[in-house]
């Protein structure tokens, strides 16, 4: 199918322009033309690049707030850890594709286009495969079609509870696969990317095997150095540090990206730079467990590329994320304006910085208003008091810093799929988010 777009005013790579005609196929944009008289389909307002969502676990929307009670000696990620494995003793596929569609619908009225969802919930309750290995998958495919939601599925490995090669524990059932499960899944759920849940949960002949026998383009994620404890036994087990050993050990690439990378030393954010692969930082996540604070100072300095997720979804706006980020350097240096490298405008700099980064990790390109890019489009309500007044980067900057209900639409893969703030499913979507989750306090 083809389409025609105007957008009154749209920020471009290169900078803001008015009177933007776009031809899109296939999702894609395949034409564009500056100053050109209006046809098709308008779009008012100022028309930005939408972000992808570079790490989700759909799953823990449900569980959002679940967790937060304070009990003495055990408020750290590792209890968190506990209470989400004991949500998932019940959850059904169905209630899984409910959640992510509400998940998804929510996201996209927060401003991503799409998702990368680093799915690892694989087996049924007790541990069993299902009949079909992608069931769950499949689910999560389902429900991104719901929701017209740009998606990449990438089924993760997850063998062992610690570094070592160490026995899983009860609550893992649902996540473990063996090297030779893993593969058979990634064909049945046709993913677009793989990852290794992280080094403490597959083998380094774990990691070799499977990089050997997929696609050598395939993108590949991995949780790394999220918590001191992890960076601890990571060092305990080889000596080294979790991102240190990647570095030594694993060919890593522009077709890696690292979930979180909480915790590196400088020489570590540099290497990983040089290397050139992407960092997903989730900040309000890390925020929300008590993660800590990535090295960006080290890891900017040396030209490295970071996007964002949104990980547990304890919120679901982009703007927050990228928020979270600068005010947490800022808090740590005790300055503003901290996000050197982004140009004179700050909140611009984050918002298509972010929205760039999502191409390597998804095998496509998006984030750009450009021809040979994904359609994913957010149309901003310049009436709206946040942006009133605005004009160029200073639209992006209030949008990150002050916005607030300023997303009038998104579109995703060409379709519009939010209208008015709101996503045009979402009175079934939420209802049967509802029904989910009153099946599973029951």
């Amino acid at each position: 199918m083809t389409r025609t777009l105007h957008l009154d005013l749209a920020r471009l790579p290169d900078g803001w322009a008015r009177d933007v005609r776009l031809t899109v196929e296939g999702g894609v944009i395949s034409g564009l033309t500056v100053g050109a008289e209006a046809a098709g389909e308008r779009l008012k307002g100022a028309v930005v690049p939408a972000i992808t969502n570079l790490h989700s676990h759909a799953f823990q929307r449900a569980m959002a707030g679940l967790a937060e009670r304070a009990r003495a000696g055990v408020e750290d990620f590792w209890a968190w850890r506990e209470a989400m494995y004991r949500f998932l003793d019940r959850l059904t596929p169905p209630q899984m594709e409910a959640i992510a569609a509400m998940l998804y619908a929510e996201l996209a009225e927060g401003g991503y286009g799409g998702i990368v969802e680093f799915h690892y919930l694989h087996n049924d309750p007790d541990g069993a495969a299902y009949a079909d290995p992608a069931e769950t998958a499949h689910a999560h495919r389902r429900a991104a079609a719901t929701a017209g939601f740009g998606l990449t599925l990438a089924p993760v490995l997850y063998s062992h509870a610690s570094f070592g090669g160490l026995p899983p524990k009860h609550g893992q059932r649902r996540f473990i696969k063996t090297t030779d499960q893993f593969l058979k899944l990634l064909e049945a759920s046709g993913a677009e990317a793989m990852a290794f849940h992280s080094l403490r949960a597959v083998t380094p002949e774990q990691i070799r095997d499977v990089l050997a026998a997929v696609d050598p383009a395939m993108p590949v994620h991995i949780h790394a150095a999220e918590q001191t404890g992890e960076v601890d036994d990571c060092l305990a087990w080889s000596g080294a540090r979790p991102v240190e050993w990647l570095l030594a050990n694993a060919p890593i690439s522009d077709r890696w990206t690292l979930v979180h990378a909480t915790h590196m030393a400088d020489a570590e954010a540099a290497g990983l730079a040089r290397a050139g692969a992407t960092v997903a930082l989730c900040p309000s996540t890390e925020g929300n467990l008590g993660d800590g604070f990535f090295n960006a100072d080290a890891f900017l300095g040396a030209g490295g590329t970071f996007g964002i997720g949104s990980d547990s979804h304890v919120t679901t706006s982009v703007a927050e994320e990228l928020r979270w980020f600068e005010y947490g350097r800022r808090l740590r240096a005790r300055k503003r304006t901290m996000s050197g490298g982004t140009g004179e405008h700050v909140g611009a700099g984050l918002w298509l910085g972010a929205a760039r980064a999502g191409s390597r990790p998804t095998g496509r390109r998006t984030g750009e208003i450009a021809v040979g890019a994904r359609c994913d489009l957010v149309v901003l309500d310049k009436d709206h008091p946040t942006l009133s007044g605005r004009d160029g980067d200073l639209i992006l900057d209030s949008l990150v810093f002050a916005g607030s209900g300023a997303i009038d639409q998104v579109w995703s893969g060409g379709e519009r799929i939010v209208e008015g703030g709101r996503h045009v499913a979402r009175e079934a979507i939420a209802a049967a988010y509802r029904k989910a989750v009153a099946e599973l306090a029951a």
